[in-house]
């Protein structure tokens, strides 16, 4: 059964990203119905200023969302995305070059336990490093795919969208 995805976008970028753009273009597809706030107020208030009203906003934004529900983020979205299901409900987590840290933020990255999630990383990340991601991931027994590429992780956008549909098929079943 389709539900409903909250895409989140990373810092210096909006709503209408390249990562998010073609993750709800995915979701689309697959019926679900999606929602990509727009961080950017927020992110003026810099990298840890930002983390409480992203996180704000994607809790109020999950409060009335319909069934299921998975919260998609790259980087800053990422990081808010699993923050914020500490705080209301979700039913799946896809994390995209998630940094486990944010600098002068003093919570570190955490999420709900036993919401399905799933990580994507680049090698070559030089913002978030990879192996904080992996170690988070290998801790939490959440699969990973890690990829030869950066931050951005351009070059790999189709890989990405793939893995975004199993994913939503697998929460949906």
């Amino acid at each position: 059964m389709p539900g409903h995805v909250i895409l989140s976008h990373g810092t210096d970028s909006g709503p209408d990203a390249t990562k998010v753009s073609a993750l709800a273009r995915v979701a689309e597809s697959l019926g679900w119905t999606t929602f990509k706030p727009d961080y950017c107020e927020a992110d003026a208030l810099g990298y840890a200023g930002a983390v409480p009203p992203r996180v704000a906003r994607l809790v109020e934004a999950m409060r009335d969302a319909p069934r299921p529900l998975v919260l998609a983020g790259s980087s800053m979205g990422a990081f808010a995305s699993g923050l914020a299901s500490l705080r209301a409900p979700c039913d799946g987590l896809f994390l995209v070059a998630l940094p486990t840290m944010i600098p002068e933020c003093p919570q570190p990255f955490d999420m709900a336990a036993g919401v399905p999630a799933m990580l994507i990383h680049g090698y070559e990340d030089t913002l978030c490093p990879v192996l904080a991601a992996q170690a988070f991931a290998r801790a939490r027994g959440m699969p990973a795919l890690l990829l030869p590429d950066d931050h951005r992780l351009a070059m790999h956008v189709p890989v990405i969208e793939r893995q975004f549909r199993g994913f939503l098929e697998s929460v949906s079943a």
